[in-house]
């Protein structure tokens, strides 16, 4: 507030803080922002996503083969065949499979390696690309990589057994074994993507935290246990969220390895999907498929975020 005098008469004059002008400013640019990208981002979600959801939704109550306007109603008939199939409960739970040793062997090792590269020093670097190699390398590419290293004629895995004298064995074309085989892919392609994540979060613990603990006797499981853990908890909860929803929308690393089989031994939910809906044109059936892999996602992904990201 400023005063001026004007014929005798004292005239107070309220004048508004500068920062009140600039905040005005800020959130008057924030909104033209908004009101410039937000309707073309909308317009395109709802006609590459939300629709073509319910398009599927609304598909998945009809036997239709894509040809025509769908007349066939059928109610729920595509989803009780979909639960009565044998092929979906392999694929469901190939799925759980994945997802376990993703959580059981995959992440570990990535923290393992990531707590032995995290410190910069020489060589440090050409390691963590060597191991992030795989990720960079496109799914289709690396399918057909291991297709090779697996074949029981000429590949890699059957010139080590002739070394033994051995018969070679055809991994994926036993039901068996195959899908523990892709497991290995699996875990080969991912792990370097989750050890850089937990380099990036073992980088912005303080070193500090490390010397005092060492200067007051911690040993090793100690201070990973008190302190690494703890403070790399947001990432390893984020690590474990894209691992589970990766291991249950996995497709391209199988198509070019198995294409789900030998017997429906390798399907998953997606390659499933693609087998019985798409190849085979049964699109109401199909459709259901893709309904119930996307509640399955949602309600996982809605649901991790609220119970063990709800702080992060």
């Amino acid at each position: 507030m400023a005063t001026s005098v004007t014929g005798g008469t004292v005239r107070a004059v309220f004048q508004a803080p500068s920062w009140l002008h600039a905040s005005s400013t800020r959130i008057g640019g924030s909104m033209a922002i908004v009101l410039l990208f937000l309707p073309p981002a909308l317009f395109l979600f709802t006609l590459f996503v939300a629709l073509p959801m319910g398009e599927a939704a609304w598909y998945s109550f009809y036997n239709w083969n894509g040809y025509g306007a769908p007349t066939d109603f059928v109610g729920w008939r595509n989803f009780e065949l979909l639960f009565a199939n044998r092929a979906f409960r392999i694929a469901l739970t190939n799925n759980l499979l994945i997802i376990a040793v993703s959580l059981a062997i995959q992440l570990p090792l990535a923290l393992g390696m990531a707590i032995l590269l995290a410190d910069r020093v020489r060589g440090t670097a050409t390691f963590r690309l060597i191991f992030f190699l795989p990720y960079i390398l496109a799914e289709i590419a690396a399918g057909l990589i291991w297709r090779f290293v697996y074949d029981g004629e000429y590949g890699l895995l059957a010139k080590l057994w002739e070394l033994f004298g051995a018969t070679p064995p055809h991994v994926l074309a036993e039901p068996d074994i195959a899908i523990y085989a892709v497991m290995v892919v699996v875990i080969w392609k991912y792990f370097g993507f989750h050890m850089m994540l937990y380099i990036a979060g073992l980088q912005q613990i303080d070193r500090s935290l490390y010397e005092a603990a060492h200067i007051d006797g911690a040993t090793g499981w100690q201070i990973f246990r008190r302190i690494t853990v703890p403070l790399l908890g947001s990432t390893i909860r984020l690590s474990v969220f894209f691992a589970i929803l990766g291991s249950i929308q996995l497709f391209d690393l199988i198509m070019p390895l198995t294409k789900g089989g030998p017997s429906d031994s390798t399907q998953t939910m997606v390659t499933y999907l693609y087998t019985y809906g798409v190849t085979r044109m049964r699109i109401g059936f199909g459709s259901a498929v893709g309904v119930v892999l996307f509640l399955i996602c949602v309600v996982f992904a809605f649901g991790y975020k609220r119970v063990l990201m709800r702080h992060d």
